[in-house]
């Protein structure tokens, strides 16, 4: 069907472009198996530091968060689950906030006591070399430290597809 109004025809063109980007957000994307960018970052509360290459052998759940981050807030319950899940399998899960305010990271921690490990990116460069597009985005990084997959955001429909994804990694 031609749509000759022009002004129908521009509306009906941004909703398209609108719907084919939330597709985007909503669904996985591929990261080709390239390797994941290394990075040191401090670990809170205690300050240690971690760096991804001491992973290897492990799948790693990277997560990029902020406590401004309505999502990123119950994905913690999530990730404290697979944890507590598949720790002993090899599965690994960082998850970084990418806050400016230590102090914020901190408080966010006391209330929601996670038993996997929070590390800290104040200055933005590790979550830009893995260009972090949108809040909360995780990738999976698989046994030899290559990127698998990523997802942007956290819904509850897509937690078994996640973990699914997971067990995949885990099992090779």
């Amino acid at each position: 069907m031609l749509i000759r109004h022009p002004r129908l025809r521009a509306i009906l063109l941004t909703l398209f472009t609108l719907l084919s980007l939330l597709s985007l957000l909503s669904s996985p994307v591929s990261a080709n198996e390239e390797p994941a960018p290394e990075f040191t970052l401090p670990t809170l509360p205690n300050n240690a530091e971690i760096n991804l290459k001491d992973f290897r052998g492990r799948v790693v759940l990277l997560d990029f968060w902020a406590t401004w981050c309505p999502p990123c807030r119950r994905s913690f319950p999530w990730m404290d689950e697979m944890h507590s899940r598949y720790e002993e399998d090899g599965l690994t899960i960082i998850a970084v906030s990418v806050d400016k305010k230590r102090d914020l990271i901190e408080r966010f921690i006391q209330q929601m006591d996670p038993a996997f490990t929070v590390a800290h990116d104040p200055t933005g460069d590790i979550a830009r070399s893995y260009r972090l597009r949108a809040m909360p985005t995780s990738y999976l990084i698989d046994r030899e430290g290559n990127l698998v997959t990523s997802h942007m955001g956290f819904r509850s429909r897509d937690k078994v597809k996640l973990e699914t994804e997971i067990q995949d990694l885990l099992e090779k």
